[in-house]
Order: C-alpha cells, then structure tokens, then sequence
C-alpha cells in the first residue's frame, strides 16, 4: 500500500507549483514560535518537486545543518549558505563537514511525500528519519501541499509521528 502511495505523492507533486509553495512555507516557518526560538535548525536538501526552504540559510543569527546519509543512518552536520557539496548516493547533497550529536538540534524540518492527519509523513521508504527523530527530544515540523494531506499513510511501529505540520 505504502509504495502506491509513493507513486501517487510523486506524480501529484509534479502537478503543484512548489516555488510559490516553498516561499509560503519559508514565510509561515519564520513565523513559529518554534523556529523563532530555536538557534540550531536542520533542514534538508530538497530534491526536484520538494519544497525548497533554503532561503531560511541567509538568517547568519541561527545555526543550520543539513542531512548526511552514512550506511544506514541519517547524520546532522553544519552548513552555512555557499560551502560546498557532494552528491550522495540518494541524488542529494550533502555537506563535507563532520557531524555532531543529533541532540544539539532545536527543530528539524523533516521531508515528506504525504501526510496523514495524526502527523505521520509518508517519506521515500528507507526509514532513515524514522530513526532519526527516534528519541530526539526537538521539535520536528513538514511544510506539505493541501493536497498531500491523506487520511491515513499506513502507518507501522516504527513511523515517527511530526510534531507539527504546515499545510499550505
């Protein structure tokens, strides 16, 4: 069921214009109370049809970090706008730099093909935010397209729940 979820969430994504939806969402996520508080923000590096929030980079008052994959887990590490990046094996980029403990981070703004209406996200299947926000004490947001709201994701054990969704 979850994969022909993820073909659905894919092709409908190509339908939505995600430049206004990203601006839409780096506006309302400037807004929270959570993001105002927060000093240390991991973000991702969206992939093509995904909401684009690096604009929220230029803020030099916050610190960012963006996702490194190593085998099987997903690893927080700095990033300032303009350092340099690689490609990793999931056609995203990375930065070069070292990671640090998950536990430095405030709020993570977490990618999702589709959500649920109990904050379960939909994401590509290899469970490496699941483990991620396993146990993370941080506030955990996704920015998601009207249309990508379902009723249900099919949910299993080990799906994280997010704490709060931006529906735009």
């Amino acid at each position: 069921m979850k994969q022909e979820l993820r073909k659905w969430a894919k092709e409908e994504r190509k339908k939505l214009d995600i430049r206004n939806l990203s601006l839409i969402s780096v506006e309302k996520i400037i807004e929270l109370e959570e993001y105002k508080q927060a000093q240390n923000i991991m973000l991702f590096y969206p992939l093509k049809y995904e909401i684009d929030l690096l604009t929220l980079l230029k803020n030099q008052e916050k610190n960012f970090y963006l996702p490194k994959i190593e085998e099987n887990n997903l690893l927080c590490c700095p990033y300032k706008i303009g350092e340099s990046l690689c490609k990793s094996c999931f056609n995203t980029f990375e930065p070069f730099s070292q990671p640090v403990n998950k536990t430095t981070l405030d709020l993570v703004v977490v990618p999702a093909l589709a959500v649920d209406k109990s904050n379960y996200r939909l994401g590509y299947g290899g469970g490496f935010y699941d483990r991620f926000l396993n146990g993370l004490t941080c506030t955990s947001i996704t920015c998601i397209a009207k249309a990508l709201v379902l009723d249900t994701v099919y949910p299993e054990k080990h799906d994280m729940q997010i704490d709060k969704l931006i529906i735009i």
